[in-house]
C-alpha cells in the first residue's frame, strides 16, 4: 500500500515459512478477487511487475508441494474423467470429524468447528463466476444454473452468502482472522485464489469446484444432525439445509453437464482430475 518503491523492493523477498507464503498469496489474491471495499486503493497494484513475479513464484511453490502429495495417479488409471471424479469424491466423502460433529461435539465445539470450516461455499459464488469465463455450450449453461442457485434464484435473502451471514448471527460465530487459521485451512483458501487467478488452471478449477459439490451434501447433513441434537436456533438451519438438499443434485449436474463434455478434450480431462 505504500507505493511502487516498496513493491519493487520486495520482488525478491522469500517467505519465512509455509504459513508466510500462504498468507502473502492471500493478500495478493485479494487484489484480484477480494472484497473491493476492503482492498481499497491497493487494487491499483494488482498487475505491478513485482507483485506478478512474487505471485507466480509463490504459487509455483505451493502447486509443487500439492502435486507432491498425490500418491500415484489420482484417477487410479481410469481414463474416464467422470468416473475418476466420482472415485476421488468417495475417498474422503465424510471425514470422521463430521461424525464427531453430528454425534458428540458440544455446542461450543460445534461453533468453533464451523468458524474454521467456513461452510461449503466460502466465496464459492465468485469462484463459479470466474470459472465460467470463456466456456461455451452446456458447460457454461451448467455453471450459470449453479451460480443462479448461489444467488438465491434471484431472492436477496436466499443468496447463499446471505444465508451464511444469518447463520453467523444466529450462533454468534466468531470471525477467525487469517493469521489464526490452521495451515490446512489456509491451503484450501489459497488454492481457490490460485485457481481463480490463473487461466491455465481452468480445468483444475472445474475439477476442484465439482469435487466441492460432490462432497458438500453428505457433510452438511452431519452438521444439520448436530443442530438438531443441540437444539440450534431456527436461523442456523437454512444455510446447511440448503446445501444438504441441493448440493447432491449440483454435484451430479456438474459431472454430467460440465465435466463430461469438457473432458472429451484429453488436456482438460487431465487437469480436471489433477
Amino acid at each position: 500500500r505504500t507505493g511502487d518503491d516498496a513493491l519493487t523492493a520486495m520482488s525478491d523477498a522469500r517467505p519465512l515459512d509455509d504459513r508466510d507464503r500462504l498468507l502473502t498469496l492471500q493478500v495478493i489474491h485479494d487484489l484480484h478477487v477480494g472484497d473491493i471495499d476492503r482492498v481499497g486503493d491497493a487494487v491499483r497494484w494488482q498487475h505491478h511487475p513485482a507483485v506478478a513475479a512474487l505471485k507466480t513464484r509463490l504459487e509455483q511453490e505451493v502447486l509443487a508441494e500439492l502435486d507432491g502429495m498425490i500418491e500415484g495417479d489420482a484417477s487410479d488409471g481410469d481414463d474416464d474423467a467422470v468416473a475418476a471424479m466420482r472415485a476421488i469424491a468417495r475417498r474422503d466423502l465424510v471425514p470422521r470429524v463430521y461424525e464427531w460433529v453430528a454425534d458428540d461435539a458440544t455446542w461450543d465445539e460445534l461453533v468453533d468447528f464451523l468458524a474454521l470450516e467456513g461452510g461449503p461455499d466460502a466465496g464459492f459464488d465468485d469462484l463459479v463466476a470466474s470459472c465460467q469465463i470463456g466456456l461455451r455450450g452446456e458447460p457454461k449453461l451448467e455453471l450459470a444454473r449453479n451460480y443462479w442457485d448461489e444467488m438465491g434464484r434471484g431472492q436477496l435473502d436466499e443468496i447463499h452468502t446471505e444465508l451464511h451471514h444469518d447463520l453467523c448471527e444466529a450462533i454468534d460465530m466468531p470471525r477467525v482472522p487469517r493469521s489464526a487459521l490452521p495451515t490446512s485451512a489456509l491451503v484450501r483458501s489459497t488454492l481457490g485464489g490460485i485457481l481463480a487467478t490463473n487461466r491455465a488452471l481452468q480445468p483444475e478449477m472445474v475439477g476442484a469446484l465439482g469435487l466441492l459439490e460432490l462432497q458438500a451434501g453428505p457433510r452438511c447433513r452431519q452438521v444439520v444432525k448436530a443442530f438438531e441434537r443441540l437444539d440450534a436456533p431456527a436461523a442456523a438451519f437454512p444455510f446447511y439445509v440448503e446445501h444438504r438438499d441441493v448440493d447432491p443434485h449440483h454435484g451430479k449436474a456438474w459431472l454430467d453437464n460440465a465435466i463430461a463434455p469438457l473432458a472429451e478434450d484429453p488436456r482438460w480431462a487431465a487437469g480436471i482430475v489433477r
